[in-house]
């Protein structure tokens, strides 16, 4: 008897995995292509908490448009305590989505959210306060959010655009653009698609570049004028 249990709980196990494969094989093959950890379909089925919140997400979404209470939001609450991803049910995910690691993302009820958006651990897509309706953000195509960046607010990320790690972004991003900062700050880059695979180590703040400038200028002027640094003090000290 006990046997038979086994065998019954195996088969439902490989049936249901059968099943996530085969209807979330585009989500799959994203995992696949954009994480070169992921070895295989296999380890990516089994082993990934993004596909996991995605699965529970797709389920509590159609129980949440079909206006069933309390069962959408128990199921999100249970893939949060499995996986520490919270994507509320009434979110609109589009496809290809991928959450990389995972922890820690949050995705509100009014997110909606585009086609091939890739979120790092610790994102928030946030509303800002008690307002009702539309309060989160919206995702355009192809969109990088960076690890723990804050996208508050009923605002547009354009198509194409990057998220730098830990920014606060509160306000509407263009297509095409790079945003870094607290708060958020924009630098264009007009025409060019933003590559899935940026690093994060080489995402420019302009606010920094113009202290660069500014330094420089001062240094200029020093040499031309003949006045020195004060005492004590060295240009190295000022480095940025």
């Amino acid at each position: 008897m006990i046997g038979l249990l086994i065998i019954l709980v195996i088969l439902i196990v490989t049936i249901k995995f059968m099943a996530i494969y085969i209807l979330f094989t585009d989500e799959i093959k994203t995992i696949r292509d954009r994480d070169p950890a992921a070895k295989s379909a296999l380890e990516v089925l089994l082993l990934y908490p993004g596909l996991h919140a995605l699965v529970s997400y797709r389920v509590s979404h159609q129980l949440w448009a079909w206006k069933i209470p309390i069962i959408p939001r128990w199921l999100s609450q249970y893939a949060r305590f499995w996986t520490g991803i919270e994507i509320h049910p009434g979110a609109q995910i589009g496809k290809s989505f991928f959450i990389d690691h995972g922890m820690g993302v949050v995705i509100g009820e009014t997110a909606i959210v585009g086609d091939n958006v890739l979120l790092y651990q610790g994102t928030t897509l946030g509303g800002t306060g008690k307002e009702t309706g539309k309060r989160h953000p919206t995702l355009g195509n192809n969109v990088v959010v960076g690890a723990g960046a804050k996208i508050l607010g009923n605002i547009t990320i354009g198509d194409n655009s990057y998220i730098g790690a830990n920014a606060v972004v509160i306000k509407n991003v263009p297509p095409n653009s790079t945003v870094v900062g607290i708060p958020g700050r924009i630098t264009k880059q007009e025409g060019q698609k933003i590559d899935f695979e940026l690093d994060h180590m080489h995402v420019s703040d302009p606010v920094m570049e113009n202290m660069k400038k500014l330094l420089g200028r001062i240094k200029t002027l020093e040499l031309k004028t003949g006045c020195e640094a004060p005492k004590g003090e060295r240009d190295a000290d000022f480095n940025i």
